[in-house]
């Protein structure tokens, strides 16, 4: 692509330079190869335009700044904000992507993994091709890549989906994170469906307030559009339980579709029953009840199977077909996923690591639990700190035993935030303190007892452990099975 047409895509941008072929984009120097257009980026740990010379040595044909540059031997464009500017260049260079499939966009504090996953078991059951962009990996198809962010940048994005559409993806169902949004990641994202799941504390430590957050949420739903085109429709999937569903509502000029328990709703669940092998409900929807009986645990679960049923309906998929797919699914990876190596207890690993989430799992496991909860739980580093003391007070008060431990420590002390964690639990309050992880979880095996669950929160389906600046191997589930082993 010329790069002067290229810049066409920026109005307000004057540019008189050499024109050159763009045959490719980058922000990473280390990727650059000949004919790529460098885009600076100003990040939290490195400025881009210190890495211009590099990125010309390996062929960079032209740079977009935002500082003023030494000259160079190669066309620079000035613009205010090259992550707003990248978005509309990467957009336009692999040809709007996203207008050639389906997309549904999931955001919320919790159940974002588990809703995407729900959602694409559906559509992979009407035999759809589909993609996923989430926290645990990227996927096309059944073909799986690593993931570093829940979700990337705008220009992997849109290289993502131009890779989707040359796999003839029919609908990209991807997680989206308040940071996301707030950053322009998702920019020239041409979305169909935006779900929301709940807003409960997280991320304090990027958006200062609950209401920041709030508002950073509020943004996918004010970016769906404003038209009301019959051939491609917008639709808002709203948990109408949650006390931000207004905000969301209010922010969206799409077709707005409910679900919830305890308010009245598009798509409502009633009579919910749990037990410790999965949940039955009913569902209420257009005056119809659909008796419903799947393999996931738990009131947020019933939400989660909520929004995926309400996402598919509006994009086609007939109501039976949906609650069918819903009830053969077994599981994610990570989220209230059994540990089983021939014990005589369950051992659940969680991804919980909020309050809200930690809270929603010990109260679903106390529905069926015949005997202790065993929890073993911690914060990580060099993330909110104000969390730290709520999820100890849970822990201590909704399980029998409490286990205080590390999760991802990072940069910071790992006993500075076991102190921190503390802070929250009353002086007469009986728990335990271990600061090895691996320890912590045997701890918790070798106290268990036939009727007792374990629940070991935070990381889920992670398999790493990050001590100051190195990242180790650790899987939760691993260390449990071996911690099990071990009391054989």
């Amino acid at each position: 692509m010329k790069l002067i047409e290229l810049m066409k895509q920026l109005p307000l941008t004057n540019y008189e330079g050499q024109d050159v072929d763009i045959t490719d984009m980058q922000q990473d120097s280390r990727l650059v190869t000949p004919g790529t257009l460098f885009i600076c980026i100003d990040g939290y740990t490195v400025d881009g335009h210190d890495y211009v010379d590099k990125a010309i040595e390996r062929g960079a044909v032209a740079i977009l700044a935002q500082k003023p540059l030494a000259e160079t031997r190669v066309p620079v464009i000035i613009v205010e904000d090259t992550n707003r500017a990248m978005a509309i260049l990467a957009g336009a260079f692999f040809n709007h992507p996203t207008q050639a499939m389906k997309m549904i966009a999931v955001t919320g504090t919790n159940g974002k993994t588990t809703v995407t996953h729900l959602i694409e078991h559906v559509l992979r059951s009407v035999n759809q091709v589909t993609g996923l962009v989430g926290t645990m990996y990227q996927k096309i198809g059944d073909t799986i890549q690593t993931t570093k962010n829940t979700t990337p940048d705008s220009l992997t994005l849109q290289r993502l989906f131009a890779s989707m559409r040359e796999e003839y993806v029919d609908t990209a169902v991807m997680e989206v994170s308040s940071h996301a949004l707030v950053l322009g990641r998702v920019h020239g994202c041409d979305y169909d469906v935006a779900v929301f799941t709940n807003l409960t504390q997280d991320h304090l430590d990027f958006h200062k307030t609950m209401d920041e957050y709030a508002v950073a949420k509020s943004l996918l739903f004010a970016q769906l559009g404003n038209d009301y085109r019959s051939n491609r429709p917008k639709f808002a999937v709203i948990n109408s339980d949650d006390a931000a569903s207004e905000r969301m509502i209010t922010a969206t000029a799409a077709h707005v579709v409910t679900y919830g328990i305890r308010k009245p709703a598009t798509f409502q669940a009633t009579d919910i029953a749990i037990s410790g092998k999965g949940t039955t409900f009913n569902l209420h929807f257009q005056a119809k009840t659909y008796p419903i009986a799947m393999q996931l645990v738990g009131n947020f679960n019933v939400y989660n199977a909520l929004a995926a049923i309400a996402t598919t309906y509006v994009q086609g998929v007939p109501l039976e077909t949906a609650i069918k797919s819903i009830e053969s699914l077994k599981g994610v990876a990570g989220r209230f996923e059994l540990v089983s190596a021939g014990q005589a207890f369950p051992v659940i690993v969680d991804y919980a690591h909020t309050p809200d989430s930690l809270e929603n799992v010990l109260e679903t496991i106390s529905d069926f639990v015949k005997g202790r909860i065993i929890c073993v739980v911690g914060c990580g580093g060099d993330r909110d700190r104000t969390k730290r003391p709520i999820m100890a007070k849970i822990a201590v008060q909704k399980a029998d035993v409490a286990i205080l431990t590390s999760d991802n420590p990072r940069s910071e002390d790992p006993m500075t935030i076991l102190n921190q964690m503390e802070a929250g639990v009353s002086a007469e309050a009986v728990y335990l303190k271990e600061i090895n992880r691996e320890k912590a979880i045997q701890l918790a095996v070798n106290e268990a007892k036939d009727d007792d669950v374990i629940l070991i929160a935070g990381k889920g389906h992670e398999t790493y452990q990050i001590i100051g600046s190195v990242t180790h191997h650790f899987d939760d589930r691993e260390v449990a099975e071996q911690a099990i082993k071990n009391l054989k």
